[in-house]
């Protein structure tokens, strides 16, 4: 088989390209292009043909791959049964926090062997959209004091990949990403995910210079500056939520801040592209799916979106920290004193949630 060239941080260097050579199972890891324009018609009434990632998706492909190529000891110390749960974190495969480590196995380390990382950079890169990669990458140096992709990363896994229950979780600092095949149902994502970034310093500077993620923020005050007087006092709270504090409320929720229904439809129109921006980097398939679970609890005309007065910095009222929320879908953006942003979609409000802050 020919070998394949491709850029690969698990080798010497990020920008080193390596060959490999590919295995038959790998030719349909891959990943699609990025995300279509922003559309006047509501993102979540678009037909969607395929709306959630299957088995046979790429990274799940990936994940099934890895599997097979660990080791029986291997598989003993990052591989759980589907229900398993931690004395301390409750059940495994649904915890969500700011900053930890699922396994205690760096990706980048002696535990796997080289083509087995390279498998999981796979699925990493099958998971983010392939324009955000290597701001994913930027985000990971950063926040890891300049380590390569991988060297504070862990993983685990869940059930067994290419059966109707199995999970890949990945977690380090301001990280919580999934692959589940849609075999964990209602959830996108595979269930809460986590992003975040401190660019510039743990304690961020007005605008978040260097922050791959404050482009969201700016749009959604964007938002704000589009209301009027009233709806800006409606829309503004005094205090902000605990970050992880993102369970679903359900239908009969009291959402702080302004109800969307009250937007003008230029105000909707703006917001949506908000929410093509929160969507982005994550692959198009996982995009579909929260787009679905949106459109079953009613869109974004069942949501709220509130700005908080608490952690704005510079005092300079372009609001660092805001939150979309609907019965069952929560984005909290807290931009202070660095952003962290937790999300959680689901199409039932009856789904638990397993976070720390």
């Amino acid at each position: 088989m020919e070998a394949k060239k491709r850029a690969c941080p698990v080798c010497e260097g990020e920008e080193e390209l390596v060959a490999i050579d590919r295995r038959d199972f790998m030719k349909t890891v891959g990943v699609t292009a990025a995300t279509a324009a922003v559309s006047t018609v509501p993102l979540w009434a678009t037909p969607r043909l395929h709306a959630a990632p299957t088995k046979t998706s790429a990274a799940e492909t990936a994940v099934k791959a890895l599997y097979d190529a660990l080791t029986d000891d291997q598989r003993k110390q990052v591989c759980f049964d589907w229900d398993y749960k931690d004395p301390q974190r409750g059940l495994l495969r649904t915890h969500v926090s700011n900053n930890w480590q699922i396994t205690e196995h760096h990706v980048r380390g002696d535990f796997y062997t080289k083509e087995q990382q390279i498998i999981i950079h796979d699925i990493f890169k099958g998971i983010v959209n392939p324009e955000w990669y290597s701001r994913f990458l930027k985000q990971l140096r950063d926040d890891t004091g300049g380590q390569d992709w991988g060297r504070e990363q862990s993983i685990a896994i869940f059930g067994k990949p290419g059966s109707d229950q199995f999970e890949f979780v990945m977690t380090g600092r301001h990280m919580t990403i999934r692959a589940d095949g849609h075999t964990e149902p209602h959830v996108a994502f595979g269930g809460p995910i986590f992003y975040g970034h401190a660019a510039s310093g743990f304690h961020e500077k007005p605008g978040h210079p260097g922050n791959i993620f404050w482009e969201q923020g700016r749009r959604a005050n964007l938002v704000y500056q589009m209301l009027d007087d009233k709806q800006q006092q409606q829309a503004l709270a005094d205090k902000r939520p605990r970050e992880a504090a993102v369970a679903f409320q359900g239908a009969g929720g009291k959402f702080t801040g302004i109800p969307i229904t009250e937007l003008s439809s230029d105000q909707k129109t703006e917001l949506q592209k908000v929410l093509q921006f929160l969507l982005e980097p994550y692959r198009k398939e996982d995009q579909d799916e929260a787009l679905e679970c949106l459109r079953r609890q009613g869109g974004l005309d069942k949501c709220s979106l509130a700005f908080y007065k608490e952690g704005d910095i510079g005092n300079d009222k372009e609001w660092d920290n805001w939150r979309l929320e609907g019965p069952s879908f929560v984005w909290y953006f807290r931009g202070e004193p660095h952003v962290h942003v937790w999300v959680n979609v689901a199409d039932d409000p009856s789904v638990k949630l397993n976070a720390r802050g």
